[in-house]
This record gives C-alpha cells, structure tokens and sequence, in this order.
C-alpha cells in the first residue's frame, strides 16, 4: 500500500485490546490515524496491548457491544471514517465452556454495531472480521471459496456462521438503497500467529509460555493442519480491503474475502513445532492424543478472490512467518535485557511493510 489514505483518519476498532486488535491499532497509529477502541476487557495476561503502553494514544472505551444504547452514542459521536470489527469470543474450548457469551459476543455484538451503524449518514466504511471456521466444514480438500456453504459444529464456528448470516441481512435490508453512506465487506481469515498472543489453548503462546519455564508442551493433534499465517498479512489484507473500498466503494459493498495462505500452504502442528525448533532449539514437545472436544481436523482456504480484486497474497513464506514468531517470543522471554514491546512489534510492522 503506497499510498497512506489513513493519515488523520478516524478509525474505529473494535477488540482494539486483543491479539489482533492491538497489532492493527499499532499499526494505524504508525500510519498516523485517530483511533477509537472498543473493548469490553483486556483478557489475557500478559496483553501486548497493554505492553505496547499506548492507551493515552487513542481514545479508549471499555464497552461490552451487547450494550447498544453506548455503541451508538459513540459511533454518533466519534463519526469515524473507518470501522474494523474484531472484537469477538475467537476460541472454540471457551465456546464449549460459556456458549451463551460466545453467542451473545459473537452474534448479538455483531448485530449491535449493525444496528447502531443504520442512521449513519457520513460516509463509513467497514470491515467486518468473521473466521474461517465460519464454513460448514466437509474437511474439504479444494480449499473453502467464499460462496461455499456456512455453519458449524461447535458453538464458536455456528455464532460466526450465525452472525454472516446477520450481515448479509443487514447490508441487504438496510444498506442497500442508493444513497446509502454505510458501505461494509466481511473477511474471513486463517489461523493467525504472531507475537503477542497470550490467549488460552492456542498452540503457539501455550508453546513459549512452558518453554520459557523450560518444560515440556503436550500436544493433543500433532497431524492438524491449519492454514497458518502470521498477524501481519491477515491485517494487510484488511487494510487494503479498506483502501479498495475507498476508492469504489459499491464494487466492494457487501463482498466477501478469504485472507489466507496462497496455494493452500497448509501445515501440520508436528512441522509448526520442528520448524520452531530450528529458531529456538529449546523447544520440546511430547505427544498426548486426547481429544475432549470437537475441533476441525482440516481447514483450507481459496484466497483466489483476494489476489484478483484485491491483488493480495501471503508476502512470508511458512519459515519467514514462524521466524517472525519466534523472534519475537523469544525477545520477550529474554530475561537478560528489558525489551521495549512497542519498538519491536513496530519494527516487525515495518520490516514486513518493505517485503514486496
């Protein structure tokens, strides 16, 4: 993206505390935008919000989405140029144990700041993240196309089917007259990695949090494949998602972009785990088979469309992406220097903003 069109823009981010969140409010502000984040709470510790300590940057509101009458008042207020919707309950073990928040976050949420967004008469557009675990998975071979069936087994993938379906409704029967000012696409990613992610059952920060300890993981599916990709090209595809919309914004109004690794680069956990190790050789690992809860053997997706409209695709190859990763663990859990997590995590942003 050459061109900076998010200089003094204002840019509305919801789940701006989270893994995702807070690298793209990291990475606007680099960009010199006005961000307003919404988040209901910071729910890991550590947070690499928290330690990228830019808080007094932005203007913070800690807000739960499923309180409409707030959200409202604060998209009226703030009249943002941009919207990017993270915020959501993203792990599927959680959505076993609290399926009614993952419900009410991931689908009520998502219909809130629809509905707060329908008397919107300045121009807005909006990205709205859902997953790939939106499709009803066949464990299909070809990799997932856009247009393929939605749903889901557990009660994460079926509130992220649940709330396209929301989206499509809403676009179609509230923003879909001429002189609507609201213009909204949706993008489904992979499975994203990077540093700064501390949450729960996640292979990489469960990986590194034992290692830093020097103990050993158990992993459950070592064969699992995931279309793994890092942070970055996941928020680059947003990013330019917006940039496009900008320019013809009916083109883009109500389309909808897999961000995933091109040619279907899927990798199993067990070469995740030796790829790492040759970064970091004191990762160790011991194989435990035990699968209490359903969880998608294997996920692809098409990111054709993305390359063609979009003219975006993965730029790190799976070795440069898992060395990205690691070199940035590995920086935090060193304990013999004080590492500024703002300085490196900016500088990974702008190391991978000069790959062509």
């Amino acid at each position: 993206m050459k061109k900076n069109i998010f200089k003094e823009k204002k840019i509305l981010i919801t789940g701006h505390t989270g893994f995702k969140g807070s690298w793209l409010t990291l990475w606007l502000l680099l960009k010199g935008a006005k961000i307003i984040g919404l988040s209901k709470n910071i729910n890991t510790r550590p947070s690499h919000f928290q330690l990228l300590n830019i808080k007094k940057k932005i203007k913070h509101y800690q807000v739960d989405l499923k309180n409409l009458s707030k959200i409202k008042k604060i998209i009226n207020n703030s009249r943002p140029d941009y919207i990017f919707h993270l915020a959501a309950q993203a792990l599927v073990k959680n959505s076993y144990d609290n399926p009614i928040e993952t419900w009410s976050s991931n689908s009520i949420g998502t219909i809130h700041l629809l509905e707060a967004l329908r008397k919107v008469k300045k121009k807005t557009f909006v990205i709205l993240i859902t997953s790939d675990k939106s499709y009803k998975n066949l464990e299909l071979d070809r990799g997932y196309k856009e247009d393929d069936l939605i749903g889901g087994k557990d009660p994460y993938s079926a509130s992220k089917a649940s709330a396209e379906l929301a989206i499509q409704s809403y676009i179609n029967s509230f923003f879909s007259h001429k002189n609507n000012k609201v213009f909204i696409s949706v993008a489904r990613a992979g499975n994203v990695i990077g540093g700064g992610d501390w949450s729960e059952n996640r292979l990489v920060p469960d990986c590194f949090k034992k290692w830093s300890k020097n103990r050993f993981v158990d992993i459950r599916n070592p064969n699992s494949t995931r279309p793994w990709q890092h942070v970055l090209e996941a928020l680059n595809g947003y990013l330019i998602l917006a940039k496009k919309m900008t320019i013809r914004p009916r083109n883009f109004h109500g389309e909808v972009f897999n961000f995933g690794p091109k040619n279907f680069d899927n990798n199993s956990v067990l070469k995740v785990l030796k790829k790492i190790k040759s970064f970091y050789p004191a990762a160790k690992w011991n194989i435990r088979k035990n699968k209490k809860f359903h969880e998608s053997n294997l996920l692809k997706l098409n990111s054709k469309k993305a390359k063609k409209k979009l003219n975006w695709e993965c730029k790190l190859s799976f070795s440069d992406n898992i060395r990205y990763v690691t070199e940035w663990y590995k920086s935090f859990y060193d304990r013999k220097q004080k590492i500024n997590i703002c300085k490196l995590s900016s500088e990974q942003i702008r190391q991978y903003e000069k790959i062509k």
